[in-house]
């Protein structure tokens, strides 16, 4: 469903990503590990249609993302750390404007099932720059969520959660799981990480220097991992 292969992207003489590859299939959740400036935000956005790699290449269900177009909006939800919401509306209408942009058909009853499940319901008609950090979070979830897109990336979605939400948050990738829906996400959260996905890859240095199946992966393996991994991308600087 996600087919990255070989992606480089440098802006100007610094190099980000270094030779990218990866893939994620219908059906499978990946998280993505590594340390700030690692190239994670450039990873998701260059999937996600919003920057152009330097070199490489990116497929989301054998469509070039570069060839895609406005089509591909519909087919992609993103939660970016710009949560993408307008605080001049409430909940409900920001949900019901992008509903529109996406032709989401039954638009009244789909806003109030996102609304359920990410927990706003209750503040659905509150402008939104009355809400709390996590709670745009929410919105920002609710929003990538609304059209039902069939691959969902998620750059550190659990960023501003408490425990609560988060645990929303990991009901709701859940029960977003199908066969035919990709999921990509980042998060800083180790255990978190290997708790909520079938698969980790960890990029270091703008290198994928580790990836394993989540099953049977501990987290005291994950921090070894994580910590070699960021080890010999300073080694290489």
């Amino acid at each position: 469903m996600i087919t990255v292969e070989r992606l480089t992207k440098a802006f100007g003489r610094t190099v980000v990503l270094r030779d990218v590859s990866l893939h994620v299939p219908a059906g499978e959740t990946l998280v993505l590990f590594g340390p700030n400036g690692a190239g994670k935000t450039t990873l998701v956005r260059i999937i996600a249609g919003l920057s152009r790699p330097t070199a490489g290449s990116v497929t989301l269900g054998g469509v070039d993302v570069r060839r895609a177009g406005e089509g591909l909006r519909r087919y992609v939800g993103v939660v970016s750390h710009n949560p993408l919401v307008y605080e001049s509306l409430t909940g409900e209408e920001n949900l019901r404007f992008f509903g529109r942009l996406y032709e989401v058909p039954n638009l009244a009853a789909r806003v109030d099932e996102v609304l359920d499940q990410v927990g706003l319901r209750p503040r659905r008609r509150d402008l939104v720059r009355t809400y709390s950090r996590g709670m745009v979070q929410r919105l920002a979830i609710a929003r990538a969520i609304l059209h039902d897109p069939p691959i969902l990336l998620l750059d550190e979605p659990d960023t501003g959660l408490d425990q609560q939400a988060a645990d929303m948050l990991r009901r709701l990738l859940v029960d977003l799981g199908s066969d035919r829906r990709a999921v990509l996400f980042t998060t800083h959260n180790l255990d978190r990480g290997i708790e909520w996905a079938d698969r980790v890859a960890i990029l270091s240095g703008g290198r994928l220097r580790f990836e394993a199946p989540t099953a049977g992966l501990s987290p005291a393996q994950m921090r070894e991992a994580y910590a070699e991994a960021v080890a010999a991308a300073n080694r290489k600087a």
